[in-house]
């Protein structure tokens, strides 16, 4: 199934694994990629180091294309940059939207550009901005998330851009693929359903949470980080949720200061990085710091199972996911299902 973003990135399906932190590693990335889907390596949770090395993993593992997400704003940025560049990157994904500097960057150095985005006047500003691409995720999707459907912000976005758009927040499936390309997107992109494989290593007890949820136990809260956040409920949700701000504090300053020891940053670089998430919003000094340190509420669960001090960001569609193929048996249970509903209208 030949589509605008097949044809700009080299895959063989319109399907994209999204960079999720501690879950899109080498060995996810790399299983996307050898089945035909666009794999996209999370490296915000990596060192420059661990990131080249990631990279040429992922490269071992596959001779087909490959991306690396990373978040624009941070403090070395440039040098990750600089890493794709040299090892031979394909796509370079975003969280938040690079500059137009970034962008030139990468494209002279030949890499497609993909940002993500969960508004249409996002999307405008980065296609002026020379994207080559863009990802729009409506609310039903996992972690930070909107208030607006996919089903809404997906026309809209088509409608006001010109460069191939990727849909995200709810697919699972054919049937979702072949409903994004009705409204005219170019591909469907997939957390959750990725996650739950079994080439993904998320310990076999959190995907045993996952498995069990259905659409009512995920919710969305802004006790985590004071942003909107898609997740499972869980007693530690709750606990955020009920914490007043002595133990809020007490419970981000002990978050933030494991995180320091794992990542090697700075105090400084940590409540930046806080006040970069804050999106001007009025967060208080516990969000703050839990808005710096989520990927170690994230990695507790994602990286050591454990499901009680960590916390599963999911979308909508776990409530509806009840196996764990493998990469390579979901993308093909994905094409043929898609292309059996476009043979049945002929």
């Amino acid at each position: 199934m030949e589509t605008a973003l097949t044809r700009l990135v080299g895959v063989r399906h319109p399907i994209v694994q999204t960079g999720m932190g501690w879950v899109a590693g080498p060995r996810l990335v790399s299983a996307s990629a050898n089945a035909g889907a666009l794999g996209i390596l999370a490296s915000a949770t990596m060192t420059l180091d661990q990131l080249r090395a990631a990279v040429r993993e992922v490269r071992s593992r596959t001779d087909a294309p490959f991306g690396v997400n990373l978040r624009a704003d941070a403090v070395d940025a440039g040098d990750r940059v600089r890493i794709m560049i040299e090892e031979g990157v394909r796509v370079a994904s975003f969280a938040l939207a690079p500059s137009p500097a970034l962008i030139a960057e990468l494209k002279e150095a030949g890499l497609v550009v993909i940002p993500s985005v969960g508004a249409r006047r996002h999307a405008e500003k980065v296609a002026a901005w020379g994207a080559d691409a863009v990802i729009v995720q409506g609310g039903e999707g996992g972690g930070h998330t909107g208030e607006v459907a996919t089903t809404v912000l997906l026309p809209q976005v088509v409608d006001a851009v010109r460069i191939p758009v990727v849909a995200a927040g709810g697919f699972f499936d054919g049937r979702g693929l072949v409903a994004a390309l009705a409204y005219g997107a170019a591909g469907v992109a997939m957390g959750t359903r990725f996650l739950l494989t079994s080439d993904s290593t998320v310990p076999d007890a959190v995907k045993a949470r996952y498995l069990a949820a259905t659409v009512r136990d995920i919710t969305v809260t802004t006790a985590v980080d004071g942003l909107p956040h898609r997740m499972l409920r869980s007693d530690l949700v709750a606990a955020l949720e009920r914490a007043g701000r002595t133990r809020a504090l007490l419970r981000a300053l002990r978050e933030a200061s494991a995180f320091r020891r794992l990542s090697g940053v700075t105090w400084r670089h940590l409540l930046r990085d806080g006040r970069a998430l804050r999106h001007g919003k009025d967060l208080s000094w516990s969000q703050l710091l839990l808005a710096a340190n989520t990927p170690m509420l994230l990695r507790a669960a994602m990286v050591e199972g454990r499901t009680d001090l960590g916390v599963m960001a999911a979308g909508q569609v776990a409530g509806v996911i009840d196996d764990l193929p493998s990469c390579a048996e979901l993308v093909a249970g994905v094409m043929a299902q898609a292309e059996g509903i476009v043979a049945g209208w002929r």
